[in-house]
């Protein structure tokens, strides 16, 4: 009856979304948190969860911490009866000794979330929540062990069978419109006008996944640049009074900027499903693109540079996309994988390291991170398996034959240049 009493609960409330003023509820937030996870009524159950919901967001960061405190301390597992579970299940394996390993494996926090969920509306609040925790808990605070508990839930409840691809384009609502502007991670939407280049011309678009529980919040969304060829200047791309290109006419999809909108959904991935989609839906509208490649920016390199004691200003245009490319090549993390944070979200989706580009990021932002360098990274439908396999097994970057010859014979770029 839980599943039923949930959707007619949802209808009834969008149906009829007016609700009567609640009565004052003098109950402690642990009270409610008990009530709402005990055997309750249904009614009775997502008055409390509203209540919850209401109170946390009315809490200042203090209170927000002491209520991730009171769920990460008093609603933890209880060691002692997953042992003894597990041992109960050694003993004699079966659905029932099974069932209560689970149970005792879980910890109770994990069912609040589930039950704050049915109230009409609380995805996007919840999600909100994990962002208040990833912001006010540092990763080794005790209780920052709450996140696992949200990731998990969130993993199942944003997987790709749930998400929505959908184009915004000029004509889309102005309040995904105004979103769109807002959630803008790599280069920044200046005004209306700005938006309305990158998505009413005929050789743009913009694609965004969205969720049934937050229909009018993008969760990741990619712009596209339909050209002839590959660019390596984002400003010639974006620039005002360009040339456009007949869509059919272009053989190149561009996917330039990729911005993940919800910090609440961090560490829950997207893109990749996001650009496998769009690829396979550009290329069934337009049969002439035959490249799909990325230019992307490089933010970790000037960082790295400086590690390295490598001074840009003495660097010209070959001697920077030299060092760059040592960087993408050669700089790593400990575990083996890339240093810099696109690199390894575009290789470990299988895409392959194709071209190096000086100057093609001039604005602030592009010299502050990259010294205005920037990347394509070429999504070769034959090659994305192996190419993904051999990264994820063996930390192998693939790169064309053009990036390779940029890397000095040392492997490492010099501090005057290359």
């Amino acid at each position: 009856m839980s599943i039923l009493s949930d959707v007619l609960s949802t209808i009834l409330e969008r149906r009829y979304p007016w609700q009567p003023a609640r009565e004052a509820d003098d109950r402690s937030d642990e009270t409610l948190i008990a009530d709402l996870l005990s055997n309750a009524g249904e009614v009775s159950g997502l008055t409390s969860a509203r209540e919850l919901l209401d109170r946390y967001a009315a809490k200042d960061d203090a209170g927000k911490i002491a209520f991730f405190a009171h769920l990460a301390e008093k609603l933890d597992i209880d060691p002692e009866a997953v042992r003894a579970a597990l041992d109960a299940y050694e003993a004699a394996p079966g659905p029932k000794s099974y069932r209560a390993f689970l149970e005792a494996a879980e910890p109770p926090r994990q069912e609040l979330v589930r039950r704050l969920n049915r109230v009409p509306g609380a995805t996007a609040r919840l999600v909100a929540m994990r962002a208040d925790l990833l912001r006010l808990l540092e990763r080794d605070d005790p209780r920052a062990a709450l996140d696992q508990d949200f990731r998990h839930l969130f993993q199942s409840w944003f997987n790709r069978g749930f998400l929505v691809l959908r184009p915004v384009s000029w004509e889309s609502p102005a309040q995904i419109l105004e979103k769109i502007i807002a959630y803008e991670a790599v280069h920044a939407i200046d005004s209306w006008d700005d938006l309305r280049r990158r998505v009413e011309p005929a050789d743009r678009r913009c694609f965004a996944f969205f969720h049934p529980a937050m229909p009018d919040e993008p969760v990741i969304f990619v712009e596209v640049a339909l050209t002839r060829g590959i660019p390596g200047s984002v400003q010639g791309l974006l620039a005002e009074g360009r040339e456009e290109v007949e869509a059919a006419e272009a053989d190149t999809a561009v996917f330039y900027s990729i911005s993940n909108c919800q910090s609440g959904l961090a560490g829950i991935s997207f893109g990749n499903s996001l650009i496998k989609q769009v690829v396979a839906d550009l290329s069934a509208e337009l049969p002439g693109l035959r490249t799909f490649v990325t230019l992307s920016p490089i933010p970790g390199l000037r960082a790295w540079m400086e590690t390295e004691a490598i001074d840009p200003t003495r660097l010209d245009d070959e001697a920077l996309r030299r060092t760059a490319a040592a960087y993408l090549l050669t700089a790593k993390r400990e575990g083996g994988m890339p240093l810099d944070p696109v690199a390894r979200f575009h290789l470990g989706n299988g895409a392959q390291l194709h071209a190096v580009h000086a100057n093609a990021d001039i604005s602030p932002k592009g010299r502050a991170e990259s010294c205005g360098a920037m990347v394509n990274y070429l999504y070769d439908p034959g090659r994305i398996t192996q190419n993904h396999e051999g990264f994820a097994k063996r930390q192998e970057v693939a790169a064309s034959d053009g990036v390779r010859g940029l890397l000095p014979r040392n492997g490492r770029a010099r501090k005057e240049g290359a």
